[in-house]
């Protein structure tokens, strides 16, 4: 399986209205900071690991470490629901 973190971050970030605000605000990044970082076509700038539990908190949305878990033969499951 070949994962691209970087590129589900964007399809489940960039693409939801509003949502890349809400993250570059909640990790005190300038939006358009965020928006490069995220952009899986430019190498020049990543997320950094420190912020992805913060991004996932944030947007609502697990599916980035749903992917890495499953990548390494894990499942993903909550501690307590809601």
């Amino acid at each position: 399986m070949t994962m691209n973190v970087t590129q589900l971050l964007h399809d489940t970030i960039v693409r939801r209205r509003g949502l890349a605000k809400q993250v570059a605000k909640a990790l005190g990044k300038p939006y358009s900071t965020l928006l490069r970082e995220l952009n899986p076509w430019d190498r020049g700038a990543k997320i950094g690991v420190d912020d992805l539990s913060v991004i996932l908190r944030s947007s609502g949305d697990v599916s980035a470490l749903r992917a890495i878990a499953e990548d390494l033969g894990y499942t993903l499951t909550p501690m307590r629901e809601g």
